[in-house]
């Protein structure tokens, strides 16, 4: 038997936006389809939003996303939740992080770097005492994403 898992991400009205800013980051294969495509009139609110949308790099990073029907905002700022740091500690309400994990800094930096882009940034991204680059950012449509370099000590 053979599993795997993907982050299914629900937007309001921003999935192909989202979508296409994670394609300029990550690169691979982007689809999206509307509910147009699907036999919803042309003339319905959400005939063209995302009803699938499917990312898939080369390298194995796959996510999915679509908009919720009957949603018509084009802000994050009805994304459930709030995370900030304090004190060393994580306090959230969100329930989920999206986790990347890139085997060096320099890959992650890279990654950083373009999710950053008018996101909100949690935790700047530097060493930790578990990994040689951490850091926690809220991203411009609303998703939280834990970024590390993975450990020497997991890769054992």
């Amino acid at each position: 038997m053979s599993i795997s898992t993907s982050t299914h991400l629900n937007f309001q009205g921003t999935a192909r936006q989202a979508l296409e800013f994670y394609h300029s980051i990550f690169g691979g294969d982007l689809h999206c389809a509307s509910y147009a495509d699907f036999g919803m009139p042309q003339d319905a609110p959400d005939a063209n939003k995302v009803v699938f949308g499917e990312l898939t790099s080369k390298d194995g990073f796959r996510l999915m996303a679509y908009d919720i029907p009957g949603r018509h905002s084009t802000s994050s700022a009805g994304t459930a939740g709030m995370t900030r740091r304090e004190n060393g500690t994580t306090i959230t309400d969100r329930t989920f992080f999206q986790s990347l994990q890139g085997q060096t800094l320099e890959e992650v930096v890279e990654l950083w770097s373009g999710l950053a882009q008018g996101a909100e940034v949690i935790e700047p991204l530097a060493a930790s005492p578990w990994s040689p680059g951490f850091g926690m950012l809220t991203d411009r449509f609303g998703v939280t994403w834990v970024m590390d370099v993975q450990s020497p000590a997991m890769t054992a």
